[in-house]
């Protein structure tokens, strides 16, 4: 009853397969194709398969939208306080100083100036990896100064918006944050300075609520989760299923939410063309 037994060892023991060092691949979320982060980089961090754009963060939107090195950061070094003393499962001081550690970011938003194909431009860009992108006092300080910036020197404006909303942990204080920032657009409403608002993977609660949705124009990137309230909390007040593709960004543009879906790869030069038309 030997059948049972390997008499030899078949396999080579150069045949056996070898792990993947960690960190330089990437599986797709729509259709599961592996990608190099390499090849992701280059194209704009973009499924070469299937076109599902993947959650990036405000340094890689700065270097696909700004001529090279000329990008300057402004307010840096503002931090968020603990007003509320706020604990959840964690103390709030704590979940701060944890996302800057990994984010190398004080808050959850990027502003500064710099050129868009030659044009002078003030920015701010929001990054999910930090808190969510939740929008609390720093954030709406940031992007107020950022529009403050925009009136005072008659340069245009753009947003990026990539958040789950309002920050909880500081409470009203950071609702407050949502006509903060409304009332200085309207600031640059009033000098004629246009403001380009870009929709990214997601785009919610009072960040939606608030200037994501004043732009003169708005842009979103394809198939992203734009909307207030999630479907399943909309579904649940209403007692009604949702249409099919609720909240993504076809939907929306279909709706007469949205102005342009644009692909990443073309975003700064559509953002280029819309800004050469109206200024």
């Amino acid at each position: 009853m030997a059948w049972f037994r390997r008499s030899a060892n078949k396999i080579a023991e150069d045949s056996i397969k070898k792990e993947f060092p960690d960190g330089l691949w990437e599986k797709c979320p729509t259709c599961n194709e592996v990608i190099h982060k390499k090849s992701l980089e280059v194209n704009f961090f973009t499924c070469s398969k299937c076109d599902h754009h993947f959650r990036i963060g405000s340094k890689e939107y700065v270097s696909i939208l700004f001529d090279e090195s000329s990008f300057k950061e402004t307010d840096r070094k503002i931090k968020s306080a603990d007003p509320l003393d706020f604990i959840d499962t964690k103390k709030y001081g704590d979940r701060i100083n944890a996302a800057i550690k990994k984010n190398e970011l004080n808050d959850a938003v990027r502003t500064g100036i710099g050129k868009l194909n030659g044009r002078d431009i003030s920015f701010a860009c929001m990054d999910f990896s930090f808190i969510g992108g939740s929008m609390g006092s720093v954030v709406g300080e940031k992007i107020s100064r950022a529009i403050g910036r925009a009136v005072k020197n008659k340069i245009p404006m753009i947003i990026i918006s990539q958040s789950g909303g309002a920050r909880m942990m500081e409470g009203a204080l950071s609702l407050m944050q949502m006509a903060k920032t409304s009332s200085y657009l309207a600031r640059l409403a009033d000098e004629k300075i246009p403001f380009i608002s870009v929709l990214t993977d997601p785009t919610t609660g009072g960040v939606t609520a608030s200037f994501a949705m004043l732009g003169d124009i708005i842009i979103a990137e394809p198939k992203a989760l734009i909307g207030f309230a999630g479907p399943r909390v909309i579904k649940q007040t209403i007692g009604r299923d949702l249409p099919e593709g609720f909240q993504t960004s076809e939907f929306l543009l279909e709706n007469g939410f949205v102005d342009f879906i644009v692909h990443r790869k073309e975003m700064k030069n559509k953002i280029s063309t819309i800004l050469g038309l109206m200024t």
